[in-house]
């Protein structure tokens, strides 16, 4: 029977844990056999932003929280296997991103920090867990990210063109995949967070995204405030680079919210305006242009943002990551999965060309769990 590995992932948007199973047969593209969202605790939402902006950073408060969110993603994944009517046992490994609360790629010395307990996990689910996927390339030279890359060329890769794939989490990043060249992978800017914190601001809290990007549709963009976005030196760096929560969080919003003499409408249509250009402005740097994107993540359900990547992309086509076979919303939980897998094979799973580490390595570090026995008996079986 070919292996299951489970994917976890948690983004810097921190509104849910997604969890897919795939199946990985001998030859041929990755399966997705169960995808599932479990709403992230709202105990948990809440504490987040203060960490990963520095405002509380206190060890005691960490360390619980790293507990916490470990539980979480076990009970995630036990949902996600009853739901597919699969049991710990039927399961060789799971993958687990973690929740970024710092990512530091420009630090002396660099450093990425995530939390969720892999020991935890492993404890409550009986199941080895790889985790810690970004330090290894960071010792490297490289960023630690974006680490969905590798996963895309074996997703979306060998169409005969040259393609993009999108994801707009938090934070919007771009993996381009041309025939004769290796992958490049960057972040390209603000994704869902700027829009989903300002639409929380403006509701008092009622709302956490913008719908379809209805209130958007009704505003107008404001073209000095914008221009002002624009000129972050973020957007002129050439890659390798990544960003987060440090660069698009709070001080961004207030300066969206201060801006004076615009509706709450005028102030997401601009944010979205300015994600949407991001994406685009970020073709600049690829060897050439895109004939198709495929877009994953939130953002790909944001209907108006979906609507500027057409215009502002065009000729190229731009569609959801279903068009090709993979929810959105399930893209990253799967990269964690096929990520894990190299690791447990002791295969190079990130790209140096993506990153800018010195070589290519083995990323993800493995807390053995109650099958690590039978595990290590069935790994050589999965190169056969």
């Amino acid at each position: 029977m070919p292996p299951l590995i489970i994917g976890i992932m948690s983004g810097t948007s921190c509104d849910g844990i997604d969890v897919a199973i795939v199946e990985f047969p001998a030859s041929g593209r990755p399966l997705l056999r169960h995808w599932c969202q479990q709403p992230m605790p709202s105990e948990i939402r809440a504490s987040l932003p203060d960490i990963m902006q520095g405002r509380q950073d206190h060890v005691d408060q960490v360390a619980t929280l790293d507990r916490k969110l470990g539980a979480c993603y076990a009970v995630a994944a036990r949902r996600a296997l009853h739901e597919a009517g699969l049991s710990a046992r039927d399961v060789a490994a799971i993958g687990c991103h973690g929740q970024t609360i710092r990512h530091r790629p420009e630090a002396e010395p660099p450093f990425s920090a995530q939390i969720g307990c892999p020991a935890t996990l492993a404890d409550m689910t009986g199941i080895t867990v790889v985790s810690d996927f970004r330090r290894r390339d960071i010792a490297a030279g490289g960023q630690g990210a974006p680490l969905a890359p590798f996963a895309h060329r074996l997703l979306f890769g060998s169409r005969g063109e040259c393609v993009a794939i999108v994801n707009i989490g938090g934070i919007a990043n771009i993996t381009w995949l041309g025939e004769d060249h290796q992958p490049l992978g960057f972040d390209c800017g603000p994704g869902n967070m700027v829009m989903d914190g300002l639409m929380r601001i403006i509701s008092d809290h009622r709302l956490h995204y913008d719908a379809d990007g209805a209130l958007a549709a009704r505003g107008q963009v404001c073209d000095a405030l914008l221009t002002r976005l624009q000129q972050l030196p973020y957007f002129s760096r050439v890659p390798p680079k990544s960003t987060g929560r440090e660069l698009f969080g709070d001080d961004i919003l207030q300066r969206i919210l201060d801006w004076p003499g615009i509706s709450d409408a005028d102030r997401m249509r601009t944010a979205l305006e300015w994600t949407a250009w991001a994406i685009a402005d970020s073709t600049r740097f690829l060897p050439t242009v895109p004939a198709h994107w495929f877009v994953c993540g939130g953002g790909a359900y944001n209907t108006m943002l979906m609507r500027r990547l057409g215009e502002l992309l065009k000729p190229a086509v731009v569609q959801s990551t279903k068009a090709a076979g993979v929810p959105p919303m399930a893209v990253e939980a799967v990269s964690f999965a096929i990520l894990a897998r190299e690791t447990l094979l002791g295969r190079p799973n990130v790209l140096p060309s993506v990153t800018g580490a010195t070589r290519a390595t083995v990323g993800g570090q493995i807390t053995p769990g109650d099958n690590w026995p039978e595990l290590l008996a069935q790994l050589s079986s999965w190169t056969r």
